[in-house]
């Protein structure tokens, strides 16, 4: 095959090419170094090069002629996030504080990919402390969004949704605080995956707390993918005390009747929403009713009226200013701006944490009730596309909105454990991805990623790769 068939060609039928010798694990593994080679300096994606992809692309290669059994991935090449440790690979976390930081085991996310057959190629940029909803620090620099350099690819798995984007990776390992593989993959037009809290084990993932709040998920270009990748690196691993259901129960599952959609778009969060990004969830809820979808349009004032964002950032101040402090000491001078937000923020009181707990627990009430009577939600994923690079006001209907607004759409989600994806439906008036999410139930990821496929199916969008 040609090479930039082979570094756009997704995971799932990477390893059915290997697996029936139609082409080799070196010559993917080659083609996907050959592209960071090519476009990785404009875009800034990676950050470190793991050592020995070629050597264990041979051994894979000498597998398959041997015709030993062979896992999912085998032989194909995957990144991880630089705040997910790798045996062996600089994990630096994006900041000068871990500069040379080399683990010696892999996370647990990690080690089941590579026992699945996949080979590391190369950690993916953060932002400082995997803790912005931009990629950029001091030690490794910024991130560009592959289909506009000027703008950016989002916080904080920018660097991974890039990589996977421009074709420099076909699979990563992401991770999610509030938005960070949701977001990056809506603003760069790839699926991104927030399973339910506790699916993927958080085992050696920096930071950790608030560990309640953070989640493990695959990054891919292809809703199978996804899935594919969630199968692998889902269920318990002894050492993460959230991660405790196996991956075999599964509340979702085939549906007998057609599948029962709720959608949101231009007044379903709290804060605002740009036209053209709600105009999206509603073609996205038309196509799933053209083909025999129960669709419904529906409001969940708690939701709508919830400031999220608020919520989250206090209680993450109140159980991650301590080990950021901790972490830090003696090392201010080497503090970029993100971690400074969290350093400098005052503590939230204890009635407040106390408060917004339960506002936590009064929105996973609706989401309980609202799952009584449909299958999934539908709603945007940003309610604007990827700004510009800089921390700056942004305009929405003529009106200045704080950039933090970006996570109004995945902080509900987060804050409850919900598993949410999301997944490219459509186009800004210039270039931009525009994405859409998809929530399910807790424990029922079958019937979110069942929903995606469908949406994945009809989707109109064309230029699905970047012009770099």
């Amino acid at each position: 095959m040609q090479q930039d068939n082979l570094y756009y060609t997704d995971a799932t039928k990477l390893a059915e090419l290997i697996l029936t010798k139609q082409v080799s694990p070196v010559e993917v593994v080659k083609a996907h170094l050959d592209r960071i080679d090519a476009v990785d300096p404009k875009v800034n994606a990676i950050v470190t090069m793991a050592d020995g992809a070629i050597a264990a692309a041979k051994k894979a290669e000498a597998a398959v002629m041997a015709g030993d059994t062979l896992g999912p991935l085998h032989g194909v090449p995957f990144t991880v996030k630089d705040s997910i440790d790798t045996a062996g690979v600089l994990t630096q976390r994006g900041s000068p504080i871990f500069k040379g930081r080399v683990p010696d085991t892999d996370a647990t996310a990690v080690a089941r990919v590579k026992a699945a057959g996949g080979i590391l190629i190369a950690k993916t940029n953060p932002p400082e402390f995997a803790t912005s909803i931009e990629t950029d620090n001091l030690l490794t620099g910024q991130t560009n969004n592959p289909w506009n350099l000027d703008y950016t690819p989002g916080g904080s798995s920018g660097g991974e949704s890039a990589a996977i984007a421009a074709g420099m990776s076909p699979l990563g390992i992401g991770s999610d605080l509030s938005i960070s593989t949701r977001g990056p993959a809506a603003h760069t037009g790839i699926v991104g995956l927030k399973a339910t809290h506790g699916r993927v084990p958080l085992t050696g993932h920096w930071p950790r707390a608030p560990r309640r709040l953070w989640h493990i998920g695959p990054m891919a270009r292809s809703v199978r993918d996804v899935a594919l990748a969630y199968s692998i690196i889902a269920g318990p691993d002894g050492a993460d005390g959230f991660s405790t259901v196996p991956p075999t129960i599964d509340l979702g599952g085939l549906q007998i009747r057609p599948l029962r959609v709720g959608w949101i778009a231009d007044n379903g969060f709290f804060g605002p929403i740009d036209p053209e990004v709600a105009a999206t969830a509603k073609a996205a809820a038309q196509a799933l009713a053209s083909i025999g979808a129960e669709v419904e349009e529906v409001d969940l004032p708690l939701l709508r009226d919830t400031d999220t964002v608020s919520v989250l950032w206090q209680l993450h101040q109140m159980e991650a200013g301590p080990g950021f402090r901790k972490a830090v000491a003696g090392h201010e001078d080497l503090v970029f701006r993100h971690a400074k937000l969290v350093l400098d923020g005052a503590e939230t009181p204890i009635a407040d944490f106390v408060a917004h707990e339960q506002t936590v627990e009064r929105l996973r009430d609706e989401f309980a009730s609202y799952f009584q009577r449909y299958d999934v939600l539908l709603a945007p994923v940003t309610p604007f596309p990827a700004t510009k690079h800089g921390l700056n006001d942004v305009i929405v209907d003529g009106k200045a909105w704080s950039p933090f607004q970006v996570m109004n759409g995945t902080s509900p989600f987060s804050l409850t454990g919900l598993p949410a994806m999301t997944l490219r439906f459509g186009t800004s008036h210039n270039g931009l991805p525009i994405g859409v999410q998809v929530v399910s139930s807790w424990y029922a990821e079958s019937t979110m990623f069942d929903a995606a496929a469908r949406l994945e199916s009809v989707s109109q969008v064309r230029n699905l790769h970047p012009a770099l």
